[in-house]
């Protein structure tokens, strides 16, 4: 701007009398002009040619013109089952050609029904939180759960694809289980978070097959199971109290009363209770004898089924107290109950609730890992379109080296969760079936809190990672991207903390005698053996046999150490078995002769890491007395709890 038009602007700026004329005969027009190109226009009547620049130089900083005509193309979902390599290249290795091709036509018409219906319902799951409305407009408890109509259409489409059915039909024998798993991986982030109370309608289905579908359980078992929408039922779990979290044992306070006609009463308070606008649910109580005396502790512990609703439609003897406000899964109605006379069915013998309710807890921690591995490949799938789209400092972002050797990192991460769920999903399938090996069994009982605590922690970071990819979008709610971060955050407390797993799986080492840890070894070194004949794959064997070794090292002499030692190694043990056994699984894929190089890569760069951090920490004496004394003094310095209390 030339100083001889800077001070025509600011003359006319100069406060005057509407109408008053400004040394260059331009009349004063109010500020609201300015706002807005739809205001009313300045009178022009009698302005000189001069005045017109100033005018139009009045409109420019308004106008659209300077607002600008860039806007960066979003990512777009395409079919998710035709672009995952790594999912494809596991199907075709190992299912048997027939049941390959017809599962493969039905994964990829679910893949593109994602496309074109499903997503969109999840995503107005997530724009419409449930409500809770306790009283109707006359003063009378109701106690009614709103859920939006997308969060009715997920029902009915979860039915409709047999997201639970497929695994009880067994239609493909012990694949059956395996393509549900699939088929759940394709559906999760894009579900709205129904994959909840799926979870739960399949660990529930599985404890009645346990207990050999009872009588009295046989049409719960039907509708868990059911592809018919109008009879399809989901599950809830309702185990956690006041006192509560995993330790159900000293924290379970629910009574249990008798009642002639055989079924029970329950009286309690559930303080967290997912999917609470499920059908029916199953729940841990105390069975009070007749002179009212309970058992404290896990062998006072039954385990009952209720349907939420009597037949007229009426909450069960149930107070819906509140909603949880949580940081993520809010798409998820989840509860605190009054139970106050509530009409129940025992359904294991007395003191088995917690024994009876485990193939539950670990059908649920599966489907934790599937929407753990489910969220880490959709946030890459669509990192990588954006990136694709995306044009910063001269070029896209796909032609920046950092940036994908970044997304590679997070790519390796979600092929070696993937292989693992997997992996954990084979074995299921070959239990249910009865052909499990008893090596299959142990691995099974391993590699299920394995998979849960290792996957959730990986998740979260790769998540992160991913709403990086994104610059300042991923951090704006209506992209939908924090989102998938938030409801992450879940995989690591829900079913079990990470500490918590890792404890679950030493008490499975000791259970078993050392048998689980002894199944570990050998199936490691079997899939080790498979790289023998691949040259580019010695270097990564190589490093995985050494840590192996270590691994074998520090559990003889963790041995002799005491039960304290092992407790405050757990950790770093359950995740030394998880990289060592991904390892493995990567090595065994990459030697198929039908994989592509990138499958030795993903083996190659795995291996780089510190594969068995239990024996680095162990070397480094952080199991010590010393270190433990240590820990404690770091945590709580300068803590008015620390000043001669601990």
């Amino acid at each position: 701007m030339s100083s001889r038009k800077g001070v025509k602007l600011v003359n006319f700026l100069v406060p005057c009398r509407l109408g008053r004329s400004l040394g260059s005969g331009v009349q004063y027009q109010p500020a609201y002009y300015m706002g807005s190109k739809s205001a009313v226009s300045p009178a022009i009547g009698n302005e000189d040619s001069k005045s017109q620049p100033v005018l139009e130089e009045l409109r420019m900083p308004f106008s659209r013109s300077v607002i600008g005509s860039f806007f960066q193309e979003q990512p777009k979902l395409g079919n998710q089952f035709l672009e995952d390599a790594i999912l494809q290249s596991y199907l075709k290795k190992h299912l048997p050609p027939l049941v390959l091709e017809e599962a493969s036509r039905d994964l990829e018409r679910f893949g593109q029904r994602i496309v074109e219906e499903i997503d969109s319902l999840g995503r107005e799951c997530e724009l419409n939180l449930p409500q809770l409305q306790q009283y109707d407009a006359w003063g009378r408890r109701i106690d009614r759960i709103i859920t939006c109509p997308a969060w009715k259409r997920m029902k009915e489409l979860s039915a409709e694809e047999g997201l639970i059915a497929e695994a009880y039909e067994r239609k493909y024998s012990s694949w059956s289980r395996l393509i549900q798993v699939v088929k759940l991986y394709l559906y999760a982030p894009s579900s709205g978070l129904f994959t909840c109370p799926l979870a739960m309608t399949d660990g529930a289905a599985k404890v009645i097959e346990t207990l050999g579908s009872p009588a009295a359980l046989q049409d719960a078992f039907k509708r868990l199971t059911s592809r018919d929408p109008s009879q399809f039922w989901t599950s809830g779990q309702w185990m956690t109290e006041r006192k509560g979290g995993s330790d159900v044992a000293h924290g379970t306070e629910t009574m249990a009363y008798p009642r002639p006609d055989g079924t029970y009463t329950l009286h309690g308070y559930k303080w967290f209770t997912s999917a609470t606008d499920s059908d029916m649910t199953l729940t841990l109580g105390r069975v009070v004898d007749e002179q009212g005396h309970i058992i404290q502790g896990t062998k006072g512990l039954s385990l009952f089924h209720l349907e939420v609703r009597d037949a007229k439609g009426q909450l069960n003897g149930i107070e819906v107290q509140r909603l949880k406000d949580k940081l993520g899964t809010r798409q998820v109605p989840t509860a605190e109950l009054l139970l106050d006379g509530v009409k129940a069915i025992r359904i294991s013998p007395e003191g088995r609730g917690v024994a009876s309710i485990s193939s539950m807890l670990g059908i649920t921690r599966i489907h934790n890992t599937i929407f753990a591995v489910a969220v880490m490949r959709r946030v890459i799938n669509l990192a990588r379109e954006y990136a694709s789209k995306r044009f910063v400092f001269g070029k896209l972002i796909k032609d920046h080296p950092l940036h994908i050797q970044t997304m590679a990192r997070m790519e390796v991460e979600a092929r070696g969760a993937f292989l693992l769920l997997m992996e954990v999903a084979r074995l299921l399938g070959l239990e249910e079936t009865n052909m499990a090996t008893e090596q299959d069994q142990h691995l099974l009982r391993l590699l299920t809190p394995i998979a849960k605590l290792y996957t959730g922690k990986q998740a979260l970071a790769v998540v992160s990672e991913g709403l990086e990819c994104f610059g300042g979008q991923g951090y704006m709610e209506d992209t939908g991207l924090p989102a998938i971060l938030r409801d992450t955050q879940v995989l690591t407390i829900w079913e079990g903390t990470t500490n918590i797993l890792s404890l679950d799986v030493l008490r499975s080492v000791i259970k078993s005698q050392g048998l689980v840890l002894g199944s570990f070894f050998s199936a490691v070194q079997e899939n080790l053996e498979a790289s023998s004949n691949v040259p580019e794959l010695s270097q990564p064997t190589s490093r995985l046999l050494h840590a192996l070794q270590q691994l074998k090292d520090f559990s003889q002499s963790a041995g002799t150490k005491g039960s304290g030692f092992m407790e405050l190694a757990a950790r770093d043990f359950a995740y030394s078995l998880a990289k060592i056994f991904i390892g493995s699984l990567f090595v065994e894929h990459a030697a198929w002769a039908g994989a592509t190089d990138t499958f030795i890569y993903c083996a190659q760069r795995w291996s780089e890491q510190d594969l068995c951090p239990v024996n680095k920490a162990e070397v480094s004496g952080c199991y010590s007395s010393e270190a433990t004394s240590m820990d404690t003094q770091l945590v709580y310095e300068k803590s008015p709890l620390f000043m001669g209390k601990l």
